[in-house]
């Protein structure tokens, strides 16, 4: 069993967001404590109450990410609570992939910045 950074109580309302609002995350982020450092949006599942948000450390390989022991499915107002400077970017649409950069801002990922990871 994982053990989250921080405890139900210490998680606050900190965003109204409008439609369904679940999305993935590392346990980098929730179990070990790292920022968010790299989020894109996919298409959400016509299935679950899915936003389409994806939240890595950044650095997560491919054998990392294919196994579902290392994500869970959170509501986006948790995993604001772990990184509110995702907050601004979440109404940005289907397809956008952001990085960090030094000064805590995402920008559109190129492909040809380095994803700035911090905790």
């Amino acid at each position: 069993m994982n053990i989250f950074k921080k405890k139900k109580e210490e998680i606050n309302k900190l965003i109204d967001y409008e439609g369904n609002d679940g999305c993935m995350a590392t346990n980098m982020i929730t179990v070990e404590g790292w920022k968010v450092g790299y989020m894109y949006r996919d298409e959400p599942s016509a299935v679950f109450p899915d936003s389409g948000w994806r939240f890595f450390k950044g650095d997560e390989d491919e054998n990392y990410s294919n196994n579902s022991s290392n994500y869970k499915i959170y509501k986006l107002n948790t995993i604001c609570n772990y990184d509110e400077s995702i907050i601004p970017y979440l109404d940005m649409p289907v397809g956008t992939h952001l990085i960090k950069t030094k000064n805590n801002k995402f920008i559109i990922d190129d492909g040809n910045q380095e994803i700035f990871m911090t905790k």
